[in-house]
């Protein structure tokens, strides 16, 4: 095993392992050294800062980094952050990589300081993996080596103090049932009616679900969905402002400029040209469904 304490880094060329599953550095994320637009993922991360303070950015929320500051980005999610001010070991994987392991990646944090046994053990996980993946490529037990490991690191990350484990109450049960109906569906419809129809319960019952876990009505936390969904299209790709519209459903450009005015405070084009500032302030409000479905956002 490695030392407790001592992280190895991972080469920067490291390739995918047998299982879809890796390490690389925080830079290898990003071609441009100063990170001036967000990266789309699509794959999974931990990050686990090294070295250095600095900022990051998930889904345009700021949250500040040092030694000991863990990650969790999800595929989809868009990521920047401040290079070279920080190192950090990326654990990554597709998605199906845990299929039909007994761990949920939802149950880990967005974003945690850690200290002490709980830094060592985690650090000593990520360490492991890196050397596995690196050692034993092509092997035949390296799959389920890899997938076994990152089981480990993420129930671990799951088991952390502040909330891990606690009972889920009614409400946000039907909240996260919600958040999923949306990921599936909010490039076709913003009806709150249609989600409660797909979860058999009614209209009503959403919006006390939302407003008891995030303050805010049904179809709010649809919108917002919608809202961010563009956000991270609109600075992480050159695609037309008028294509990201009909992706998301809107068939006339000049609904979508309006719902994203409403929703975010400038339009469409003038959210497009900062997306180069550097550590702008949150534009988006930040998603309902990140800190519901990862537990607390701790500290």
């Amino acid at each position: 095993m490695v030392p407790s304490g001592h992280l190895v880094t991972a080469l920067p060329d490291a390739a995918a392992g047998p299982a879809g599953i890796d390490t690389i550095t925080l830079g290898d994320l990003t071609p441009d050294p100063g990170w001036r637009r967000p990266v789309l993922l699509d794959r999974e991360l931990i990050v686990l800062t090294t070295g250095g303070h600095g900022l990051a950015e998930v889904d345009f929320r700021v949250l500040p980094c040092r030694p000991g500051t863990l990650l969790r980005v999800r595929a989809g999610q868009v990521l920047r952050c401040t290079l070279p001010q920080l190192d950090a070991t990326v654990v990554r994987w597709h998605p199906e990589a845990l299929h039909g392991l007994d761990v949920d990646a939802d149950d880990v944090p967005t974003w945690v300081q850690l200290a002490g046994e709980d830094e060592d053990a985690v650090i000593n996980e990520v360490s492991q993996l890196t050397v596995d993946s690196r050692r034993h490529a092509g092997t035949p037990a390296a799959r389920s080596l890899l997938r076994h490991q990152l089981t480990v690191l993420l129930l671990r990350l799951s088991m952390l103090p502040s909330g891990a484990g606690r009972a889920a109450r009614p409400e946000e049960d039907t909240f996260r049932r919600l958040c999923r109906e949306v990921e599936r569906g909010y490039q076709h419809t913003r009806r709150v009616e249609d989600y409660a129809d797909r979860l058999g319960c009614s209209v009503r019952t959403l919006t006390r679900a939302c407003l008891a876990v995030t303050g805010r009505s049904a179809k709010q936390v649809v919108d917002e969905r919608v809202a961010l969904q563009a956000s991270r299209l609109l600075t992480a790709t050159d695609e037309p402002v008028a294509r990201i519209g009909r992706q998301l459903g809107f068939t006339e450009p000049t609904n979508f400029g309006r719902f994203f005015t409403r929703e975010v405070g400038v339009s469409p084009g003038a959210f497009r040209a900062a997306r180069e500032q550097p550590a702008p302030a949150p534009v988006v409000r930040p998603r309902p469904p990140a800190d519901a479905r990862t537990g607390a956002h701790r500290a």
